[in-house]
């Protein structure tokens, strides 16, 4: 059985045919170009028809830059105008009637990505931490990713992980602002900004379009001032593992996204910074690991969806459930 994969991001749209044992047979990536609302959603169509006339399907699954609702269909992605309340999985099924769709954000694909082909292969409980240009994690708990009352599980970007609130957490939260890849660069800033007489590798860098990448590149030109900022980082990758640890108990934390990457040097100190605060028994049942597939995370989650949505109703691991719940298929 032949299904697609659509990972979509706020750059790109990245597709692939795979085979049910999860090899990728034909892949394909288009510009998403700065499309909005129904443009966006033309371009995620066209881009399957064109797969379907190269390699038939049985199904397609899609990982979407945000939140998808499961009550509605609909998704949330704030990097894609007009798609505020998007009917993305409508579209679908009216573009491919004969076809099983299934959609869900793309922190919910990168664990099921890892549980299929990845790090999390024979996790029941496992979470993807994703840093990239914010913070998100999917959630694996019994075998099922965790949704949450709104399908907003997995925010953790929100938590609160240091003292006292400042205003400029409550656009993106604590954590997000300290860690992740814009958030890099915006403490490096910060620090520039309270240290004028400061000299380095950073002071001559644009400070304005600095990104979490220079902040890396600074450092390992002994920039002590990046070297900071990364410090505090690694400290805040390890709070939040062991806030997981602690209330998940999970297999496997697995770390991923376009900061790690670079960040991946710090795991070993990642990991001694979680055994501080993690439930001691809890953290001795866990391994922090890195991501296995890399950016193709959600791209090979979205398959394992579109697998799952291909099964015949009573085969499927939680019969009667949404496509989204469906366990992962072990391989």
């Amino acid at each position: 059985m032949k299904v697609l994969g659509l990972d979509l991001g706020g750059t790109k749209l990245a597709a692939a045919v795979f085979s049910g044992e999860g090899h990728i047979l034909h892949r394909e990536s288009a510009l998403l170009a700065g499309r909005e609302g129904r443009d966006a959603g033309a371009l995620i169509i066209a881009t399957a028809r064109a797969m379907a006339a190269r390699e038939p399907f049985a199904a397609i699954g899609v990982s979407i830059p945000g939140i998808y609702y499961a009550g509605t269909g609909r998704v949330w992605a704030p990097n894609i105008p007009g798609w505020s309340d998007y009917p993305l999985q409508e579209e679908l099924i009216q573009a491919f009637p004969e076809l099983p769709v299934a959609v869900d954000s793309d922190r919910a694909c990168y664990i099921l990505g890892e549980r299929w082909q990845g790090a999390a292969r024979g996790c029941r409980n496992a979470i993807f931490l994703a840093v990239g240009t914010g913070i998100g994690a999917g959630i694996l708990i019994e075998d099922r990713v965790l949704r949450g009352q709104g399908d907003i599980a997995g925010a953790v970007g929100w938590m609160g992980l240091m003292q006292p609130f400042a205003e400029k957490y409550s656009r993106c939260g604590c954590f997000e602002y300290h860690a992740s890849g814009d958030g890099l660069a915006q403490v490096a800033r910060d620090y520039l900004s309270s240290t004028p007489s400061w000299q380095g590798p950073l002071r001559d860098m644009d400070a304005a379009a600095m990104k979490g990448a220079e902040v890396f590149a600074a450092s390992a030109q002994g920039d002590t001032l990046a070297q900071r900022v990364l410090d505090e980082a690694i400290g805040f990758w390890g709070m939040a593992a062991a806030n997981l640890i602690s209330t998940f108990n999970p297999e496997k934390i697995i770390f991923g996204g376009g900061v790690f990457g670079p960040a991946g040097q710090f795991l070993d100190r990642i990991r001694a910074q979680a055994r501080k605060w993690a439930q001691p028994i809890a953290f001795t049942q866990v391994t922090l690991e890195l991501s296995a597939l890399g950016g193709d995370a959600g791209l090979i989650g979205a398959g394992s969806l579109a697998l799952q949505a291909a099964q015949p109703a009573h085969t499927r691991s939680h019969p009667g459930q949404p496509a989204r719940s469906w366990t992962v298929p072990q391989m």
